[in-house]
Order: structure tokens, then sequence, then C-alpha cells
């Protein structure tokens, strides 16, 4: 039974940084990824990251200013937001799936964490 957690989220000024991790309590062999949700609106994908880290993607109104990385031998994934904008602001969940692939569709992820809340000021 593979569970998420994330923790890393808090209030932050427009134009800082935050770092986000989702922790696995189970061993996970196959891609993850962040999405976030703000009230009003549908659910988005944020950034994925295969099994093995070497492909990542990200929606287009974090490139640039979002990365995700991951140490599988702490089971960890990590988003680190840089020039954070009021827009930003949402509950960021952590999902993982079998594949080793990322998917931006959050229908191809099976395992979801609680979420934590992030909230840029302006």
């Amino acid at each position: 039974q593979v569970q998420l957690v994330e923790s890393g989220g808090g209030l932050v000024q427009a134009g800082g940084s935050l770092r986000l991790s989702c922790a696995a309590s189970g061993r996970t062999f196959g891609a993850r990824g962040w999405f976030r949700q703000t009230p009003g609106k549908e659910r988005e994908f944020v950034a994925g990251i295969s099994w093995s880290g070497g492909i990542t993607g990200y929606g287009d109104s974090v490139k640039g200013r979002f990365t995700i990385s991951r140490d599988n031998a702490k089971n960890t994934v990590y988003l680190q937001m840089s020039s954070l904008k009021p827009e930003d602001t949402g509950v960021y969940t952590c999902a993982s799936r079998r594949l080793s692939t990322y998917s931006s569709d959050m229908s191809g992820y099976i395992y979801w964490g609680q979420g934590t809340q992030v909230t840029v000021s302006s």
C-alpha cells in the first residue's frame, strides 16, 4: 500500500520561492506528478517526472519557474517553485502511477496524497 504525503506548503509573497516534497511510505517504481487545484477551477497539471528522473515536463503556466526532481533512495519527489505569482495559489497534490513515464492527465495516476496548501500574496 503506497501512501504519499506532501509537505512544504505555506504562505509566501509574490516573487518568492517555496519547495514542496512528496514522500512515499511504500516503494514506488513509476512516475510522479504534481497537480494543483484552485477554488472554481479544475485540477491542473503542474509537473511530472519519470521514474528515472531523466524526463520531466511542466504545465505551460509554470515553465521556467518550477523544477521537479526526485531522490529515489528517499522515495521522495520535490517541486521547487520560484518567482511565485498569486495565480499559483492552490492546493498542491502529489500523485504516483505505475508506468515509468509521467502523464499530464490526472486519470493516469492511481495514488494520491492529501495535498498541501500554497498561498501566494500580492
